[in-house]
């Protein structure tokens, strides 16, 4: 089996769903995202990535995408429902999202969820050279880096967590916290999207394992040290800006305008469906406009883009079908003919499409409830090349601190959401012209392979592996 010096591990490869009969594939871009995120890096890198590849059963063989090989991982449909569904989903995933739905703790699942990262390790192992750099991708496999230490004692291992880490006081509800904690700790650098996840990080490294820390949050426990740091992740901004002066983009961005009635105002929203995401919020804040009349639908028209995400748990089914009936009293009540209050898909875009929308939006809304970093509110201001359009920015998300020149808002506070709404939408053109100004300079040297460039940096501290990453 060839091995590379540089290999990724995480729960999905970056591929579409469906592959070619030769097993040819792209990559698969969804809104924001890991692979989305990786894209601008590997696809000019000779590296490996371990993931699954989507399905149940035998792991399927695919092809190379350009530099990068693809070693694919297979789950079974128990595997399916106990690490992913069950322990990763509904475990972690909404623990680490402030509690926003309340965890399920099932002792089965945490089996599954070590068996699955235990195969994951064992395939990164075999395919890195000696010496090698294996950098370990989320919450899926914080246990990865432990077992790798144990098989590949020669080489560095990374591992990044891109969404939220929890205070102390709710990582401790999980039944195998000491477990996971020890796992991320297999570490040489432990990456987070914030400083204070990383503080976090080293409170609990303390609580529980008696560990030494330093003033720069450095953990020392068993006579190793593991490094922490705050790497906030980014977008490919050329590829964004790129696309978005594409003659037939502007060109479908103008004919969306057209079919939404040429209104006044455009307000979009692109979400995974996903609870976090504040969408139940968002939709009462602007009925609410409707319903004061401060907000007119000749006037303005709401695009909220719901991509479909793991309709497989319950909670996600639940929630689809509460924001589709929202949806649908909104427009029964306050829509007209041919115009309704809020244009609702339940679907992925591609991305010259979704660059179109970008340029579409007079107000793009994102108001997560929790959110490690959220890609699409950098995508937006990448897309907008004439410094006009407003970002409504939740507070609690990563990109926040970067991005501080947007309206931001407590997404829980529905009235505090609503003056925001329409403080974007009446703000002054050279207002939203200096704020999208100084967002789009804070992107342009802060982009994906800057973030790549300081993590590996950080990781080797010799800078030699960052140096094969494209410029």
């Amino acid at each position: 089996m060839r091995q590379s010096s540089l290999v990724v591990v995480a729960n999905r490869l970056p591929t579409d769903d469906s592959a070619a009969p030769d097993g040819a594939c792209e990559w698969r871009r969804s809104p924001g995202g890991l692979a989305s995120a990786l894209h601008a890096i590997l696809q000019q890198t000779p590296a490996t990535w371990v993931g699954w590849a989507g399905g149940v059963g035998a792991a399927p063989t695919l092809t190379d995408i350009g530099s990068l090989r693809l070693r694919t991982m297979a789950l079974s449909e128990q595997e399916l429902r106990g690490y992913y569904e069950g322990f990763a989903n509904s475990t972690l995933w909404p623990l680490y999202h402030d509690a926003v739905e309340q965890p399920v703790f099932h002792r089965g699942w945490w089996e599954t969820y070590s068996e699955v990262n235990r195969r994951f390790a064992e395939a990164a192992a075999e395919v890195v050279e000696p010496g090698g750099v294996l950098w370990v991708q989320d919450y899926h496999l914080q246990l990865v880096p432990e077992l790798l230490r144990r098989l590949r004692p020669d080489v560095l291992i990374g591992f990044f967590l891109h969404v939220p880490f929890p205070p102390p006081e709710l990582f401790m509800q999980l039944p195998r916290r000491i477990e996971l904690l020890r796992g991320m700790l297999g570490a040489d650098l432990v990456g987070f999207q914030r400083p204070q996840a990383a503080h976090n990080f080293a409170q609990l490294a303390v609580k529980l394992l008696g560990a030494r820390v330093t003033a720069n949050d450095q953990i020392t426990v068993d006579g190793r040290t593991v490094r922490t740091g705050a790497f906030p992740v980014s977008i490919d901004v050329a590829e964004m800006q790129a696309l978005a002066a594409r003659p037939d983009v502007r060109e479908r961005a103008q004919q969306l305008r057209a079919d939404l009635g040429r209104p006044r105002r455009v307000l979009l929203s692109v979400d995974r469906l996903d609870y976090t995401k504040g969408i139940e919020h968002r939709l009462t804040a602007y009925s609410e406009l409707l319903h004061d009349g401060r907000v007119k639908v000749r006037d303005t028209v709401m695009v909220q883009v719901a991509v479909p995400s793991r309709e497989q748990v319950e909670n996600y089914r639940v929630l689809r079908d509460r924001i589709e009936g929202e949806v649908g009293r909104i427009n029964g009540e306050y829509g007209r003919v041919g115009e309704p209050a809020i244009h609702y898909l339940n679907q992925p875009f591609d991305r010259a499409e979704l660059a179109a929308l970008y340029q579409t939006a007079d107000v793009m809304v994102v108001t997560p409830l929790r959110d490690g970093m959220n890609l699409v509110a950098k995508e937006y201001v990448a897309a907008r090349a004439d410094a006009s359009g407003a970002l409504v920015l939740s507070e609690f998300t990563g990109c926040a601190a970067e991005l501080e020149d947007a309206f931001l808002v407590n997404p829980h506070d529905v009235d505090g959401l609503k003056e925001t709404l329409l403080r974007a939408m009446e703000a002054d053109p050279a207002d939203l012209a200096r704020r999208m100004a100084a967002m789009r300079a804070h992107l342009s040297s802060h982009d994906i392979v800057t973030w790549a460039r300081a993590y590996l940096t950080a990781l080797d501290r010799t800078g030699r592996v960052a140096a094969r990453l494209r410029r």
